[in-house]
């Protein structure tokens, strides 16, 4: 197939190998509940009903199981702080009980139409092949209406077969077609809608440094019922910064060790707050179900009227989490989602907050002259155990804040919207285990600073509840256009989603915005300071694209090199590391104008990323040849997807080089005839071709001899022969550009970085030269380097210099 592309000439080769997909294959002791469990939820959506019905339910349930810990620790540790938040200063609880059954009717309505009508039965239907989250939904944006400002994008991109959905449809007419239009027209709107997902993104990661807090602090205030009332601030505070301590120093050796209890500390919990709601509902007020009429709402609003508004803050943390069933899709599967909130969560939560009103309604003066909280309303014989469980589910929330926001970060900088940073895998077996250990710490002082800063829920709660209603106000605006542009429904099915979620929330975020002074200015502050970085990286990196794309080499120099102008090939193959995607980048020829040498073999390596969570194994690689065959340069393309993690550098290199020989073998029958000119090497640059068959290389390992004074603790190096087998047939000029391709791997791989100065050019404004020349210089310096070169001994690596102004 051949597509018209400036990207050169290039064959999609299937992997060689493929040991990460193996690894997580593999079965271990037992289940995590925090661990990634993307094959189970795989197996189960496309197990086959009619003749596996009971295997796949079993992994279902499994999986609803596993997700109690993963996903809903967050949402389940909610009623720690909701009723003392709410009435923490703007409405009282009087003798009447119209306030706390009016809450109590909010909870349950706010409970059922947001997280249970909106998640659970919409949004989560709005997955980007299994993956949830706010990438998800801007990046089936962007594969749809083609609304995405990330650089270096091809057409070969979309023939990926995850890049859409087998049963999407475009549409032949309608409102749908003219949104669409009118997307991909205007930048300005595309500009809009990527701002409005780091807004979004970044809220999440806000929510990382706050849900801790809250949550730690909730769950030890517990303290105050058996310290005085003197003693208690001086022992609440340093007690959840310990155990915050603790939680962020312990993240590097990753979840999968106590990962399996985390579902039933949170099955634990929820048992727990439903059995004492039970209670207080039976012991108390038996007829507090009365209080779910919509109609209390309206007497709890009547009466209290701006407090009650303002209150709804405070009733708004009530859903915090729930964006977790989302964001948290790929690692479980949508039945086992919803079967677990719809039959163990909705109904614990909402038992919990009925018994917690029951006890309520028949107590308005509380003894000791304890604040309205949680602990109030248990049964003073289990107080200790609960006590306990509390503290156990509110880390196990955090604990998954905290790997949400590290993977959140992986895909930012996956889609070139966040510096690249080290991501260490804690788990070999386990896929999706990661650790940041620059976000680790950043998260950890700033979670530090707002519970000492702040050191009562209130401020917490407020701050915390504008970061949860914006994500969703995020999510409510992406969903009504993927409802237009992805499901092609009706645009009034969107105007009225948009309208009706949106303006339940619109409530929700003007009565936490009001409290901006109270600690809501926490959310935006972080914001805007991680979507300054996101947003100044972005730009930088789309600029200095744009540069290499207009200096980059014409393919009349190349055929100008020669041994006649002194150019020295040596042994070896030499990788070029390049974000072009066609053409030869302005780093190369500079290399060449001052070190008039290269290797045997080279590669120009670009390392991408395409708007899909994952790309197949037999997808990854674009191979192309740069000039004639006998330069023996290629171009190769390695096409990662947001979710996906990139191999370690040994089996990176094995790829690449099978990769390059099993194009060498597929171009002899596409190569053209005749003498190769610059108008017929620029014409095959214009055709992209696709190659579809499974060439491997056989391979022969070699150990090292043991010599008589080397330790034997010392491990022995593995060399790894490519062979060309001898019962294969072969034209003798690709027989010998394959013998050449196999002495240069064997002599070694070097890598070309580029290491680019960027300065804004002349004439351009203060503040493009303030963004360009000091805050994306400062990025571009403390940022890592590729991924595949991070474990590259210095010895061969060969850095070139060069200044972009932009």
């Amino acid at each position: 197939m051949d597509i018209e592309s400036g990207a050169g000439r290039l064959y999609s080769s299937p992997n060689p190998t493929n040991k990460r997909r193996e690894k997580e294959k593999q079965t271990t002791n037992g289940f995590s509940a925090d661990t990634d469990l993307s094959n189970m939820a795989i197996e189960s959506r496309t197990q086959n009903p009619s003749s596996q019905d009971q295997k796949s339910w079993k992994a279902i349930l499994t999986l609803a199981f596993q997700s109690l810990g993963v996903v809903y620790g967050d949402l389940a540790t909610s009623p720690l702080y909701v009723y003392k938040n709410t009435f923490a200063e703007d409405i009282q609880h009087s003798e009447t009980n119209e306030e706390i059954f009016g809450v109590l009717s909010f909870i349950f309505w706010t409970l059922t139409l947001i997280p249970l009508l909106k998640y659970v039965f919409i949004v989560l239907r709005a997955d980007d092949n299994g993956e949830g989250g706010t990438f998800a939904l801007y990046s089936l944006l962007c594969r749809h209406a083609r609304v995405g400002l990330l650089p270096s994008c091809q057409l070969a991109d979309e023939e990926i077969r995850a890049y859409k959905k087998s049963d999407d449809v475009a549409p032949r007419g309608g409102m749908g077609v003219a949104v669409q239009r009118i997307l991909e027209r205007k930048q300005v709107l595309q500009r809009v809608l990527l701002v409005l997902a780091l807004v979004g993104t970044c809220m999440v990661i806000g929510d990382g440094i706050l849900t801790p807090a809250i949550s730690v602090f909730s769950a030890v205030s517990g303290l105050e019922f058996y310290v005085s009332k003197e003693q208690h601030k001086y022992v609440e505070v340093p007690v959840a910064c310990i155990i915050l301590i603790i939680l962020f120093a312990l993240q590097h050796y990753g979840t999968h060790r106590v990962g399996f209890l985390f579902a039933p500390v949170v099955l634990m919990w929820l048992l727990c707050i439903s059995l004492i709601g039970v209670y207080n509902i039976v012991h108390w007020n038996p007829r507090v179900y009365e209080a779910l009429s919509p109609n209390y709402m309206y007497k709890f609003l009547r009466k209290t009227q701006r407090g009650g508004w303002m209150s709804l803050g405070g009733i708004l943390l009530c859903i915090t989490g729930s964006e977790a069933m989302f964001a948290d899709l790929g690692h479980f599967s949508q039945r086992s989602i919803q079967i677990a909130f719809t039959l163990v969560v909705y109904p614990s939560l909402i038992l919990a907050y009925m018994g917690q009103a029951a006890y309520l309604s028949k107590h308005h003066i509380m003894e000791n002259d304890y604040r309205i909280g949680f602990y109030v309303s248990v049964p003073e014989k289990v107080r200790w155990p609960v006590f306990i469980i509390a503290i156990l589910a509110a880390v196990v929330g955090s604990q998954a804040i905290i790997t949400g926001t590290f993977s959140i970060i992986k895909q930012c900088t996956a889609m070139g919207c966040f510096p690249r940073v080290k991501i260490i895998h804690t788990s070999d077996k386990v896929h999706g285990q990661i650790y940041i250990p620059e976000i680790n710490w950043i998260l950890m002082v700033l979670c530090l600073a707002v519970t000492i800063g702040f050191r009562d829920t209130k401020r917490l709660g407020n701050a915390s509840g504008l970061a949860v209603i914006t994500v969703m106000l995020v999510t409510t605006c992406l969903m009504s256009l993927v409802i237009v542009l992805v499901w092609h429904k009706s645009i009034f099915l969107a105007i009225f989603f948009i309208l009706f979620f949106g303006t339940i929330e619109a409530l929700y975020f003007s009565a936490s915005l009001i409290k901006f002074l109270e600690g809501a200015w926490v959310p935006i502050a972080l914001s805007l300071f991680f979507m300054g970085i996101m947003y100044v990286w972005h730009y930088g990196t789309i600029k200095k694209y744009e540069f290499d794309v207009q200096n980059k080499v014409s393919i009349n120099w190349l055929l100008k090199l020669s041994p006649n102008l002194g150019i020295v090939r040596v042994r070896g193959i030499g990788l070029i590391h390049t974000d072009l995607v066609s053409g030869i980048p302005a780093i190369f020829s500079h290399f060449v104008t001052n070190l008039p040498a290269f290797h045997q073999v080279l590669v120009f390596l670009c390392v991408k990323s395409v708007p899909v969570p994952y790309v197949g194994s037999d997808e990854r690689f674009l191979v192309g040849r740069i000039g004639p065959k006998e330069y023996r340069m290629y171009r190769c393309i390695v096409r990662y997807g947001y979710r996906d993690f990139p191999k370690d550098d040994l089996e990176f290199e094995k790829d690449l080089t099978c990769s390059i020989a099993e194009f060498i073998r597929s171009d002899t029958c596409r190569a053209p005839i005749g003498p190769s000119t610059p108008d017929l090497l620029k014409e095959e640059e214009e055709k992209l071709s696709v190659v579809g068959s499974g060439y491997r290389f056989q391979e022969a390992d070699e150990n090292d001899r043991n010599t008589p004074g080397c330790s034997k603790k010392k491990k022995e190096k593995k060399k790894v022969r490519f062979l060309v087998p001898e019962s294969e047939k072969m034209d003798v000029s690709v027989r010998e550009e394959m013998r050449e391709l196999m002495e240069a791997r064997e002599a070694g791989m070097a890598f070309i970085l580029g290491n680019c100065y960027v300065k804004a050019k002349s004439g351009s404004g203060l503040f493009r030269r303030f963004v360009i020349n000091f805050v994306y210089e400062f990025l571009r310096k403390n940022s890592r380097g590729p991924t595949y070169a991070v474990s590259i001994p210095h010895a061969s690596t060969l850095e070139v210099g060069m200044v972009y102004h932009v």
